[in-house]
């Protein structure tokens, strides 16, 4: 993709941007990794009760990282880092719903369930994602349809 002729952050869009939507990917990607990782870690904790479960900070600075870097691609490319912004925002809140949900099951003594309704959301997020940065690989087959 172009990069814009304006540039809100001088020297880091001349670094960043041109890979702007790959670093997206790249952290999306990561966020799936870092979930199996924390929903590990909160299974051990859950045997200590709902107390001992804590944010495990690598997801955390995935969760994060998707959301700010979705936040820098709203201004390089507005209509697609807006939507990418929604569906980072919508994956971030969907983590702090389950997590809570993680804490009631330990608190009640059950066993701890897959963080389902986030990682649908990460999953769309994924794929918007995954369409904005690899749109080249489809272009052919998109412009003989449309």
């Amino acid at each position: 993709m172009a990069v814009p002729s304006v540039t809100l952050f001088g020297p880091l869009d001349t670094v960043l941007a041109p890979y702007a939507e790959y670093a997206v990917l790249v952290m999306v990607v990561l966020n799936f990794v870092s979930r199996r990782v924390a929903h590990a870690a909160h299974e051990r904790q859950a045997e200590n009760g709902a107390d001992a479960l804590s944010w495990h900070p690598f997801h955390a600075f995935t969760t994060w990282g998707v959301v700010l870097l979705s936040f820098y691609y709203l201004t390089l490319h507005h209509h697609s880092g807006m939507v990418l912004s929604v569906l980072a925002l919508g994956t971030m809140l969907a983590d702090f719903f389950e997590f809570e949900a993680r804490k009631v099951e330990a608190r009640e003594g059950l066993e701890l369930e897959a963080p389902k309704g986030a990682l649908v959301a990460a999953t769309i997020t994924f794929l918007y994602a995954a369409y904005i940065s690899v749109f080249f690989l489809i272009k052919p087959y998109w412009v003989q349809v449309v």
